[in-house]
């Protein structure tokens, strides 16, 4: 229930049709709203009434402790606890809210749940009692969007017409119409959470130099930030890696670290767990997902939006999550709804049940493949069928975690017995799973599949027999190049043959039987094309699920019986996503033989699978690089696109973690597992893929005896408790940040430099060069800075003059805060293909005017230098992948002005109008190889400079000084991203909102 009053959303939802009219309403805020004459059902619940008191906007609590002084042990209550905590102010804001739901536009169906003994839980807003039969046939995924927008229906921010275009789904979804969404909360992790917290900061400044009050730049929303993802594999195969990484970590990040802690008593609503904890899905999943809010006796369905695009992993619990940019993030905690198309839902039907040995992660990458081949981008997935009732909750979160993989919103899975049992198991309470119970089946939200299933509408349907899943990888640098596990041999030296591509590394037929032989630690060691040199159990996809954690467990205890050794120059690893891992590993006695396999515990977070796997020994990357090794990693992730795993490691695989132990234990992914054996046994015999290989029984019974409902509650009972290196950052109690100049790690960003209270308007683009000319799946790894920095980069000349040390450059992920160095290792991926180059791979360009071969954030200096704007043309699924902010702040940095692309994906998009570069598609069956472009030609883009002349999906032209002239479609899809554009991006726009409130 966090509506901001009638200021903001009176400028959000008229947002601009024209400039003038844009600053007008800003300058002059609306406190009423005239009734509509709309006749429909809907439209006749709704009332105007004039939003919020201002004490909505300005919560904030006079305990900010990063705990916020709150007892963790009933996570349904989480917020309700925080805003108890920071009276006397949020007590106005309760009064707020009561007296908000007097005058609501639907008071009329807010209904009371009664508790089965007497009392009630609380009052929802009925969606039965609108007797609309056309909410019986939506999507439940659509349901808790009808659900948001009813309750938040204030005919400022959220209008009785939206309401009625959710209702009409089926009819208005093919439409591509705009409605507001308003999340209960956002989650973060410290990669993305550092330049929101470094943007809030920024915006404070901002907002006192415009003469505003500083402490409106404060989340309204409760914000979970899980520092998770800067602990590296620096130390691994050791008894004592968890602690000597996690020492190595607090030594890079203290900068970092002792920031977020200062953002957590700055800014009111915010939660940070500290380091150690897990990773941030599996908290997220485990202890942080409400399922259903409860705050103050208003009960509504959990959703949350989060700045790492595996947010999604929470729709397998039932709660509608996805991943958004930074930015999106930080206009969501400052009470702006998101602006979305209403989404086509594709219906996935499940039927049948897996066969014995096939898993979790096999029935993933067959569900990736089938649904990047239907064309899910910028839609929801909802599960549903008698086969969901026969998958385990982590096996639906798997599912779902890997929705940006297979290019849909979310992946999402109602809430039905399953879900109950699982929150049971990791620790909710009993009363607080009987609330939620009743809640969603009085709400027409819980799927029960003993009862006859009322046919919902979908937009398009596929269906999946789980028994035909098999066994199955993924790569070699691609998540939805599934190869199944029979054809892998094969399919490993087609690659070999193939021209360089996604399937393919052009070696010659007689270099294919190369053998680099060296010494390691004195023993001697020999590489091959295909050797593994990584082999990680990470990844929130995995990391969830007991099912394949033991799995892995029982290959290494089959493994060691037998006699087998993972040779000891292969790195390996194992990342659990939370303490409770552990917990179970040790409970069912498997952990030792993982141990001695080497799969030793190196921390508590996210490593491998974003590039953290740290370096490999010298004697192996010599051996490689001298030799031309085509070198293989194979990881339990999600993401195994060029260059993100390991530097060196050019063949990349996704498995599950017991395949990541098998192919360990091989040394290679040139093996067929059914007909070759692993290795020789301590007896002399030859040992199998299939004599290690634990039944579906065999994992049901660990499962069974060894993943225990105490576990959860004594794990995240002591999460907030932190540890000794966190409790010891001593921090400023300040409002406002004190920058520190001197520093690399924590920078203030130039985005409000020189900013005044008139919005820029509208603009096209002049006489632009082309910096960079890409083909197709150009993805968020090839553009953002991630992984480490190279030391021939000019990320690492930045640092090295500023007197780091090579040894203390750590990653580009661990230093998001500081935009000096993310502009400098924008578009620094070592594997980007640019066609400017004529087949050269590698970060660099050409510098049109000189013919210059430079890198690409020196090329766009000079661009800048010279007062020249720049463009970047593009393939098709331009911005797939993670990493996603800074994939939109960097080319903005480098004054890149528009982007035009076959098509973008979704968030990447909005993140390119978030911060004010113009995203243009080609027409259909165009781009720039049909048209001959070159990338030479100098770029004039005509945009009206009006901005209420541009209507959204409206056609511009673009044209060249070589004589050519084409037509794009320009990619502001909604009203709101209109307005965002006008102000020069949404951070602007928020501030000179929040200015201008009194």
């Amino acid at each position: 229930m966090y509506i901001t009053g009638p200021h903001s959303s009176a400028l959000l939802r008229r947002a601009s049709r024209s400039s003038s009219r844009l600053h007008s309403s800003i300058s002059r805020p609306q406190t009423s709203s005239t009734p509509s004459s709309d006749p429909s059902p809907v439209a006749s619940q709704c009332r105007s009434h004039t939003g919020v008191s201002s004490a909505f906007r300005s919560v904030r609590s006079s305990v900010p402790r990063w705990s916020h002084g709150v007892d963790w042990k009933s996570p349904a209550t989480l917020t309700s606890q925080i805003r108890t905590a920071a009276s006397p102010v949020l007590d106005r804001f309760h009064r707020s809210l009561a007296t908000m739901a007097s005058q609501h536009v639907f008071s009329g169906i807010l209904t009371g749940l009664p508790k089965p003994g007497g009392g009630e839980f609380g009052k929802f807003y009925s969606l039965p009692a609108l007797n609309d039969p056309r909410i019986d046939k939506l999507p439940y995924s659509i349901r808790i969007l009808l659900e948001s927008a009813i309750r938040n229906c204030d005919n400022f921010q959220v209008t009785k017409a939206d309401v009625e275009k959710i209702i009409d789904w089926e009819k208005t979804a093919p439409k591509q119409v705009e409605i507001p969404f308003k999340p209960a909360r956002v989650l973060l992790q410290d990669f993305t959470g550092v330049p929101a917290v470094v943007d809030l900061a920024c915006m404070r400044d901002a907002m006192n130099n415009l003469g505003g009050d500083s402490n409106k730049i404060n989340p309204l929303v409760p914000v979970d930030l899980v520092i998770d993802h800067s602990v590296q594999v620096d130390v691994a195969r050791s008894e004592n890696a968890v602690q000597a990484n996690m020492e190595l970590e607090f030594q890079r990040n203290k900068e970092r670290f002792a920031f977020l802690k200062w953002g957590s008593k700055a800014f009111q609503n915010m939660l940070v767990v500290p380091p150690g904890s897990g990773i941030v899905h599996q908290v997220n999943l485990e202890y942080l997902g409400r399922v259903v809010f409860n705050t103050d006796g208003m009960l509504y369905p959990d959703s949350v939006v989060g700045t790492d695009s595996h947010t999604t992993m929470i729709d397998g619990l039932g709660v509608a999550g996805w991943g958004v940019g930074g930015i999106e993030a930080e206009a969501t905690m400052l009470g702006q709804p998101m602006s979305m198309v209403l989404p086509g839902v594709v219906g996935f039907k499940l039927s049948g049940k897996l066969r014995d040995g096939v898993t979790a992660t096999d029935l993933v990458l067959t569900v990736t493949q089938m649904l990047r081949k239907h064309g899910v981008v910028g839609k929801f997935v909802e599960f549903h069928g008698d086969g969901v009732g026969k998958i385990s909750l982590a096996d639906r979160a798997t599912i779902a975690n890997m929705s940006p993989e297979y290019g849909a919103t979310m992946g999402f899975f109602p809430v039905d017995h399953v879900t109950l049992q699982y929150l049971k198991l990791t620790g909710r309470s009993d009363d607080t799973v009987a609330m939620i119970e009743a809640y969603l089946r009085a709400n027409n939200m819980f799927v029960d599949y003993n009862e006859p299933q009322q046919e919902r509408v979908y937009s398009s349907y596929l269906e999946l027999d789980l028994t035909d899943v098999e066994p199955c990888i993924s790569g070699p640098k691609r998540p939805h190049d599934r190869v199944p596990l029979k054809d892998m041999k094969a399919d490993w030296h087609s690659c070999l043959d193939n021209k360089v591509g996604f399937k393919g590394f052009a070696v010659p037929k007689e270099a294919q039987d190369k053998v680099a032989k060296f010494s390691f630690h004195g023993q001697p060691a020999e590489l091959r094309h295909g050797s593994v040199v990584i082999a990680a159990i990470t990844s929130c996809t995995n990391t969830s699920n007991p099912s394949v954690m033991l799995g892995a467990g029982l290959v290494a205890k089959k493994a060691c019986e037998l006699g087998l050794k993972v040779k000891p120059w292969v790195k390996t690893s194992l990342a659990p996503g939370s303490g409770v891992v552990t917990k179970y590993l040790l409970q069912s006695g498997l952990q030792k033989y993982l141990n001695e396999q080497g799969f030793n515990i190196v921390g508590y977070g996210c490593t491998t699978c974003i590039g953290n796997s740290g370096d490999l020994d010298e004697t192996v990357g010599s051996a490689i690089t001298e030799n031309d090794i085509i070198a293989s990693a194979v990881l339990s992730g999600n993401r195994n696109f060029e260059g993100r795993v390991h530097a060196l490691t050019r063949a990349n695989y996704l498995a599950s973690p017991p395949l990541v132990v098998a192919y360990a234990l091989a040394g290679t992914v040139d093996i067929d597992f059914e007909k070759e054996p692993i290795g020789v046994g301590k007896d002399g015999k030859d040992v199998y893929f299939r004599d290690i290989w634990p039944s579906t029984q065999e994992v049901a019974d660990a499962v069974q005896s060894s993943v225990l409902p105490a576990m959860f509650k004594s794990t995240y009972e002591s999460i907030t408790k932190g540890n000794p290196m966190w409790n010891d950052l001593s921090v400023e109690e300040s409002k406002l940040y004190s920058w520190d100049t001197k520093s690399t790690y924590i920078h203030e960003p130039p985005y409000f430099k020189n900013m005044t209270m008139d919005p820029p308007g509208s603009h096209g683009v002049k006489d632009a060069y082309c910096l960079l000319n890409f083909g197709d799946s150009i993805t968020t790894d090839h553009i953002s800075p991630a992984g480490s920095i190279h030391k021939e980069s000019p990320a690492a000349k930045f640092l090295l003059e500023h007197g780091v040390d090579r040894k203390d450059f750590n990653s580009y992920g661990s230093r998001r805060g500081n935009d000096e160095i993310m502009a400098r290792g924008t578009f620094a991926n070592i594997r980007i293909v640019n066609k400017l180059l004529n087949g050269e791979v590698g970060p660099k360009t050409v510098h049109i005017p000189t013919g210059e071969k430079l890198s690409v954030f020196d090329a766009a200096s000079r661009y800048k230098a010279a007062g020249q704007d720049t463009i970047v043309l593009a393939g098709a699924e331009y911005g797939s992948g993670s990493s996603r902010d800074w994939a939109a702040k960097g080319p903005m940095l480098l004054g890149v002005k528009a982007v035009i692309a076959k098509s973008f994906e979704r968030i990447h998009r909005s993140n390119l109008v978030g911060m004010g570069i113009i995203p243009l598609c080609f027409k259909a069956g165009e781009d720039a190889d049909t048209l001959q472009l070159t990338g030479h030609e100098r770029y004039n883009i005509d945009l009206p400079s009006n901005i209420s002349e541009i209507r959204p999906g409206q056609d511009v032209t673009v044209t060249t000084d070589s004589g050519k002239s084409f037509t794009c479609t320009v990619r502001f899809d909604t009203e709101v991203e209109l307005a965002y554009f006008n102000h020069g991006g949404i951070l602007p726009y928020v501030i000179r909102q929040l200015t201008t409130q009194k």
